[in-house]
């Protein structure tokens, strides 16, 4: 019988058992990964109690209840124990094994999964027991034949990739070309958890220019920008956004075609897409790139009126870093109207939205007499 865990283990957002409880100045408490993907969709209040909560909102470690969690954890691995062992796990993900059939290593990949995705212990116990390099055998051999074998395979990963000691380990391994693949040719819930991946590999600063270096890591996130749905959008924006805080990755994305679908997404809400933007017009490649489209001034004074904060602030950013070396676009932005919205933003509670609104108001004035 599965443990039956407590309801107030589980996070409100995704119902799952937390794995890093926070609370937010309204009193609840969710996880961590749940939450934070909450504030940057650009929500601004509580979701349960509907409170506004501050422009940047603290997340405070709950420990009382992530000591609770992986006490009861602990407590009840009892049950597991009729289980197989992990080195019996394991060994039926070797190709050489046995039992290596799919069936079986599906089944390995499950449990593993389950002992992984909540409890910090199991996953060191499953790291030092050699797990990654057996599992990244497995993703391979399943990259193209077996596609429930390839979503198991990457969802183990994942749940290993979240100790910061596994990250630089998984990517020395080999992880990121695996990964890759499944970003091609995965179903649409394993091509979205790949990028949920290169997000957790990339907030390791030495591993954003490992990912990138990888001929086809930030094309394969473009791709599934650009054809995916949902979830897979979000996460592909999320893991750029992560990866292009490197330089030559910026470059890398721009040359991938991420300013026109980026420039798409964002005309349609997607606000993490301006984001996007942001980092990339900190390079020369995208605001060159970001110039040759007619409706882009458009698109950002749509995020200037309608946007969160966050949106608004990097919609600014954007415009400033155009508009200073683009004649035509400050034009369009001063017939638009953004230097008056912009005198509107200065006073804002926000301190890099009114910084940001006072630099554009200086650039887009040498403008006004053009118009």
């Amino acid at each position: 019988m599965a443990t039956q865990f407590p309801e107030d283990f589980k996070c409100p957002i995704s119902l799952e058992i937390m794995s890093d409880p926070v609370i937010l100045s309204s009193g609840h408490t969710f996880d961590r990964s749940s939450i934070q993907r909450w504030l940057d969709s650009g929500n601004r209040t509580c979701p349960i109690s509907q409170l506004p909560l501050p422009q940047h909102p603290s997340l405070i470690p709950n420990h009382a209840l992530r000591s609770l969690i992986s006490n009861f954890t602990l407590a009840s691995s009892p049950k597991l124990q009729p289980c197989p062992s992990n080195q019996t796990l394991l060994s039926a993900l070797s190709p050489s094994s046995p039992s290596s059939s799919s069936p079986s290593q599906l089944d390995s990949l499950r449990h593993l999964h389950a002992l992984a995705k909540h409890n910090p212990n199991f996953r060191r116990e499953i790291t030092d027991s050699g797990a990654i390099s057996a599992v990244l055998r497995c993703l391979a051999a399943a990259s193209y034949h077996d596609k429930a074998l390839q979503e198991a395979a990457l969802a183990v990963l994942f749940d290993l990739s979240l100790d910061d000691d596994n990250k630089v380990g998984l990517v020395a391994e080999g992880a990121v070309a695996h990964v890759v693949a499944a970003l091609r040719n995965g179903t649409p819930s394993c091509r979205a958890l790949a990028a949920t991946m290169m997000t957790s590999l990339g907030v390791v600063e030495v591993n954003k220019a490992t990912i990138g270096d990888d001929p086809g890591a930030i094309q394969a996130l473009v791709c599934l920008l650009r054809d995916g749905k949902g979830r897979g959008r979000r996460e592909a924006a999320t893991a750029l956004y992560t990866l292009c805080s490197f330089p030559e990755n910026k470059r890398r994305a721009v040359e991938s075609g991420a300013v026109p679908v980026l420039l798409e997404l964002a005309g349609s809400g997607v606000e993490r897409a301006v984001e996007v933007l942001g980092l990339l017009g900190k390079c020369k490649e995208g605001r060159g790139e970001m110039r040759r489209f007619d409706g882009f001034v458009e698109v950002l004074v749509r995020v200037l009126k309608k946007g969160s904060s966050r949106g608004v602030e990097h919609a600014l950013s954007v415009l400033n870093s155009v508009c200073g070396c683009c004649e035509k676009m400050g034009i369009d932005a001063v017939k638009e109207g953004v230097l008056e919205i912009c005198l509107g933003l200065v006073g804002d509670e926000n301190l890099k939205i009114g910084r940001n609104a006072s630099s554009l108001i200086q650039t887009l004035r040498r403008y006004q007499s053009m118009c």
